[in-house]
């Protein structure tokens, strides 16, 4: 049967529009190596075409510099991120030992974090393009609400500025431990994660504790500040 009038018209934008996203994801993967290896400020695109495997010229056609990359790369994985997030800070059944509930969570971030170095190298150099830099801290305050939300579930009657700031050193405790966890591989990996999960417990026990009236033991709530 042929192609009625024009459809090959229409193909060919598609399979265009097609290539040229594989070819960003490409620089994109490519970006994310060279700048977990070299760091954002020594990064320059031409490494970036290089590992990529092609040459500058194709880079520029979808990118006009190593800042606009960066730009882009942040925005997915900051998608990704408030993805993750989502699912490791959503209310858990209340009887949930805090441990395990505790212990989900960090799992969850730190895989996506070991998954995506990039997403930390970025984030964490003095020169992280400032539109990274906003959205990084939009993401921010947005986690510190989630937790907030959470812990209010298992600190009734506290005063909400006691609540943001248990979120704020929970948060920070995750950030500290994360640095640790990423220097290291294999089974000293694992123990860092499991400190990382011990302190974030210890640190909440004794906080649900004494709201609840109770002198110690294990409690069952529903935290979330495990981030």
């Amino acid at each position: 049967m042929p192609d009625k009038p024009g459809s090959q018209g229409k193909e060919q934008p598609r399979r265009r529009q097609a290539r040229g996203e594989r070819r960003i994801a490409q620089l994109l993967e490519a970006a994310a190596s060279v700048f977990c290896t070299s760091g954002y400020t020594a990064t320059s695109t031409n490494a970036i075409a290089r590992e990529a495997g092609v040459s500058p010229g194709t880079l520029y056609q979808f990118f006009p510099n190593k800042e606009a990359i960066a730009i882009e790369l942040g925005d997915r994985l900051m998608h990704e991120m408030r993805e993750t997030y989502g699912v490791a800070l959503a209310p858990v059944d209340p009887t949930t030992p805090l441990a395990e509930a505790v212990g989900a969570a960090v799992d969850r971030f730190i895989a996506f974090n070991t998954e995506h170095p990039v997403f930390f190298a970025l984030m964490k150099g003095p020169d992280t393009p400032g539109r990274i830099a906003e959205e990084h801290d939009a993401l921010h305050l947005t986690l510190v609400t989630r937790i907030e939300e959470l812990l209010a579930s298992f600190l009734p009657d506290t005063p909400p500025a006691d609540v943001t700031r248990t979120a704020h050193v929970c948060l920070g405790i995750y950030k500290a431990g994360l640095e640790l966890v990423l220097t290291h591989e294999g089974a000293e990996r694992e123990a860092y994660v499991r400190e990382l999960k011990d302190v974030l417990v210890r640190y909440l026990e004794p906080l649900a504790d004494a709201r609840l009236g109770t002198g110690g033991g294990t409690r069952t709530a529903t935290p979330g500040a495990s981030a």
